[in-house]
């Protein structure tokens, strides 16, 4: 089934030729434009030449290896990035995470379940999911996110936030002073059932990078210990403005 155009785009795959020829077949049915390459160094040309919509990366590559085209993709653009991560690598997924990488899998994986993890990062990344809520700019002191437009501005600078940094911020900043554990959010946010709840961990630690004065004693996400986290408004309640 050939998903809708909205959900569609143009992926690079980042793999062993074996593993990615499967993989690519997956998304090519489900309507994607797929292009393969199997090295690190040929990924960050092919994304600076002919930038992609998403990339799905292995991080175990010949040469530049894949936390390194993490890095480097992330430091040049906000492409959706969708790792693939060797079973019980903990130490390697949490690196791909603190690098900006959107969302992983497992190997070995199910290709269906791939295709629809990139087509639900994908959707997020274009705004066609409202993160638990309707859309509209939500405001706390310089801190304004505007959900329809996808973006985030504090004090009139735009900031750049993966996918995932987005929906948890929006999420937070729309039940302000509520606490929820890492579980909830891995539910609510990601829309995991089950999971690693350091995948959590990470992009808070992320986010408080981009939005606190003081990402070491964070006054804004703050840590409720025992429970998990929660948003603490700057100085009044977080305002919501619909267009």
């Amino acid at each position: 089934m050939v998903s809708p155009a909205s959900e569609t785009g143009r992926i690079l795959v980042v793999d062993d030729p074996t593993v990615a020829d499967v993989v690519a077949r997956y998304l090519m049915r489900d309507g994607h434009r797929v292009e393969c390459v199997a090295d690190g160094a040929r990924a960050l040309q092919r994304a600076r030449d002919d930038p992609p919509d998403l990339v799905v990366l292995d991080l175990m590559l010949p040469g530049v290896d894949g936390l390194e085209v993490c890095r480097r993709l992330r430091a040049e653009s906000a492409v959706p990035i969708v790792m693939l991560t060797a079973l019980g690598e903990e130490t390697d997924r949490l690196a791909g995470l603190e690098m900006g990488a959107d969302d992983y899998v497992t190997k070995p994986f199910s290709p269906r379940e791939l295709a629809l993890r990139v087509r639900s990062v994908l959707r997020r990344a274009r705004g066609l999911v409202a993160p638990a809520g309707a859309g509209g700019v939500l405001r706390d002191g310089d801190l304004a996110v505007d959900v329809d437009a996808h973006q985030v501005e504090r004090g009139g600078v735009r900031l750049g936030l993966t996918t995932r940094e987005f929906d948890l911020l929006a999420f937070l900043m729309r039940h302000p002073r509520r606490a929820f554990t890492r579980q909830e959010l891995l539910d609510r946010v990601w829309g995991w059932s089950f999971g690693d709840s350091s995948t959590v961990t990470v992009h808070v630690r992320r986010l408080r990078e981009k939005i606190e004065d003081e990402p070491t004693a964070p006054s804004r996400i703050v840590t409720v210990w025992g429970v998990g986290y929660r948003y603490e408004p700057a100085d009044s309640p977080v305002s919501r403005e619909q267009r």
